[in-house]
């Protein structure tokens, strides 16, 4: 089975489209909260790729963004992006070794 991504497209205020992909979701037992991370395949001036986060409701049909302001929430997500890149440099480095 083919890896399908998931995409959304949001608006600018300047009404420019623009189409982001879904990198993964998750449920905080610790906030009791959904988060959405995704990205919209832009880098950055050292060649990283820009990825975002947002709180978001699976429930809700129209899928509303809403920004994270809080330190613990952004805390959170930054240990969960870690986690994978070192899980994801692991794999690289045991197959480059097989």
């Amino acid at each position: 089975m083919k890896d399908e991504k998931m995409t959304f497209k949001v608006v600018t205020d300047d009404g420019k489209e623009i189409e982001c992909e879904i990198l993964f979701t998750f449920e905080s037992d610790e906030t009791n909260k959904n988060y959405m991370v995704y990205t919209d395949n832009t880098t950055d001036e050292n060649g990283n790729t820009k990825v975002y986060a947002s709180i978001y409701d699976p429930n809700d049909p129209e899928t509303r963004l809403i920004p994270i302001e809080d330190d613990k929430e952004w805390k959170i997500i930054e240990t969960i992006l870690e986690e994978l890149q070192n899980e994801a440099k692991e794999t690289m480095e045991s197959s480059e070794q097989e």
